[in-house]
């Protein structure tokens, strides 16, 4: 059974910007994105600040956020990095899984990636992940880095949108027909 605990906040900074630009995408009736949460059960609580300094995951969870982009089934992952490398440990076999499957029923599935010590945000579209995730899993490398990514798949910066991820699901649904 998982343990919570502090370092699970890590990428709490870039859920909650996702989160913000998720906002700003349903006000413009551009998507409607949920986050999904991850049910724990407290073990213990901080009598004083009320808040949960130990607890169980109860279940696996699988992507981050779920929804619909203009009608098209959209989910999701966010991951972030200090570094240029990423772990694949950060992720999960049932997650890639879940995401094989949800585009086995047409819809779209990617990792969304802050590498924060380039200030850049990456879409990591599934079927861009999957080589990495099959090196792993045959005994290779269990990262990959920067400079094996795609640069056409790095998220330009807009005014008024955090995260602005939508334009490249349009890419990726151009480099799909």
């Amino acid at each position: 059974m998982a343990t919570w605990n502090s370092r699970g906040l890590r990428g709490s900074t870039l859920e909650e910007m996702i989160n913000r630009t998720n906002e700003k995408y349903e006000e413009q009736h551009l998507a409607l994105m949920q986050k999904i949460p991850t049910p724990i059960t407290p073990v213990n609580i901080d009598k004083d600040s009320r808040h949960i300094t130990l607890a169980y995951f109860e279940q696996k969870s699988t992507v981050d956020y779920i929804g619909a982009v203009q009608g098209i089934p959209v989910c999701f992952d966010a991951k972030e990095s200090k570094t240029t490398t990423f772990s694949l440990q950060n992720i999960h076999e049932h997650q890639v899984e879940f995401m094989k499957e949800f585009e086995e029923q047409d819809g779209i599935a990617f990792f969304l990636i802050s590498f924060t010590s380039e200030d850049m945000y990456y879409y990591l579209p599934l079927r861009e992940f999957l080589p990495f995730w099959e090196r792993s899993e045959n005994g290779g490398r269990k990262s990959f880095r920067l400079d094996e990514l795609d640069m056409t798949w790095v998220l330009s910066k807009k005014s008024g949108v955090l995260v602005p991820y939508l334009e490249m699901i349009n890419k990726d649904l151009a480099e799909r027909d």
